[in-house]
């Protein structure tokens, strides 16, 4: 569709590209859905593609996202809905608590962060377990920037790598990623991200003294409903969903065909069955007294994956109009791709998430660039395809400061001011993507 243009040319429609998306995300505050659309027409209209041939590399676009991950953006959001309003966010949190131990109540926090997690986002988590962090500095004498730090890095961990977390999700579906696969990679490389999280917010939150004031006598999570379900009910919905898909990326067809109990397994680590299964498993968790909620917790669950929806969706379509462009074969032979390996979609998601703030708009986009350029990097084979994803959403972790939503959830909840934030929270995102992309050096030489 597109004409034979220059490598030049070709960067210049590229940057025009991303450049509107920052400028209408940044500056305007315009929703991503429609900067990712304006962007498909200011990337496509100068290399002579028509209107019409546009709109339907649009659709195209949106449409192949919505196949493959509207059911698994749904049903992981309603899953984290109704684990916050169940209770199970907060009995998993004190149960952490009670085991790590107060003396190393900044630990338990992270770790809480990394398991609740999975399927919280990472903002809605901070709101449901924010609670527990002034009362703590109180009782232990840790400073409130430390306990905040570590609470947000452990949530942010997974936000970047794992599905259905929208960034990951977004990415997985762009490139062709099996989920199984990306969700047990995605673990290896959170944990030592949230460890490296975890180790700056104790070490630069030091200097902090501990908010004291007279109501944070108990800690309160957020959103606790006066029934709570059991430890191991409460952790059942996270878990079997993650073990199920999990198994089956170790499964492989010839092995289904042979064994019926493989076959039921290979069946029900199926994303949407196992998500299904984990949201069956978090409704039994609502209390009787409850339960009349049930149709306003879907609505709003309904809503709040509708937004992350239409952003993938719109991601898909640029990414759709990217490779109509011929912008891939371009770069493969313009750049040392072959060297740049890894560091490529890394280096690219970094700068996009530095620029614009949203780690979801970043990998989105990233993937979208580097799809076609995955054959020139090495990594068109299915491990390498993970590696790539993994890549940019180590990569979309850097740096999270005042352009980040995120970040304002987190001060504005735990009280903590714009230079605190900087050297706690923004400094530890750094270094988790650091650490995280040398993770995904180390595995890259195990498996590829």
């Amino acid at each position: 569709m597109a004409q034979s243009f220059g490598f030049t040319y070709l960067m210049i429609c590229l940057l025009a590209g991303i450049g509107t998306i920052v400028l209408l995300t940044v500056k305007y505050r315009v929703h991503a859905f429609f900067a990712l659309i304006l962007a498909c027409f200011v990337v496509g209209i100068p290399m002579q593609m028509p209107v019409a041939g546009i709109i339907d590399l649009i659709k195209e676009g949106f449409g192949n996202m919505m196949k493959s991950l509207s059911l698994i953006i749904i049903l992981g959001v309603t899953l984290g809905v109704l684990l916050e309003h169940s209770g199970s966010t907060a009995v998993m949190a004190k149960y952490i608590l009670k085991k790590v131990g107060e003396k190393r109540a900044a630990l338990s926090l992270s770790l809480t962060g990394l398991i609740a997690g999975m399927p919280l986002f990472c903002d809605s988590g901070f709101i449901v377990l924010s609670g527990l962090n002034k009362p703590l500095a109180r009782r232990t004498g840790i400073s409130v920037a430390t306990l905040a730090g570590c609470l947000s890095t452990g949530l942010y961990a997974v936000h970047c790598f794992i599905p259905p977390h929208p960034g990951a999700s977004g990415a997985a579906g762009i490139i062709g990623v099996d989920m199984g696969k990306l969700i047990v990679m995605g673990l290896l490389v959170a944990t030592p991200a949230m460890f490296a999280g975890y180790l700056w917010s104790v070490y630069a939150g030091k200097k902090y003294a501990p908010l004291l004031t007279e109501e944070d006598e108990e800690p309160v999570v957020s959103g606790q409903l006066r029934y709570e379900p059991g430890v191991i009910r409460s952790f059942l919905p996270v878990l079997v969903p993650v073990l199920l898909i999990g198994a089956r990326s170790f499964l492989s067809v010839e092995a289904v065909e042979v064994s019926g109990w493989l076959n039921i397994l290979f069946i029900a680590g199926n994303p949407v069955i196992a998500l299904i299964a984990g949201v069956l498993l978090a409704l039994s968790n609502i209390s009787k007294d409850k339960r009349g909620t049930l149709n306003t917790l879907m609505e709003e669950a309904i809503a709040k994956a509708g937004v992350i929806l239409v952003i993938i969706g719109a991601g898909g379509a640029f990414g759709s109009v990217l490779a109509a462009a011929h912008i891939g074969e371009s770069f493969q032979n313009a750049l040392p791709l072959a060297s740049m390996g890894l560091l490529f979609p890394f280096l690219l998601a970094f700068l996009l998430k530095t620029a614009q703030g949203s780690s979801t708009v970043a990998i989105i986009t990233a993937a979208s660039i580097v799809l076609p350029l995955l054959p020139a990097m090495g990594l068109d084979q299915p491990d390498g395809k993970v590696l790539a994803v993994l890549s940019m959403g180590a990569g979309s972790m850097m740096i999270s400061h005042a352009n980040d939503s995120y970040f304002w959830v987190i001060a504005k909840l735990s009280g903590l001011d714009m230079n605190t934030m900087l050297r706690v929270y923004s400094l530890a995102t750094l270094f988790m993507g650091v650490v995280s992309i040398m993770v995904i050096y180390l595995l890259s030489l195990f498996i590829m």
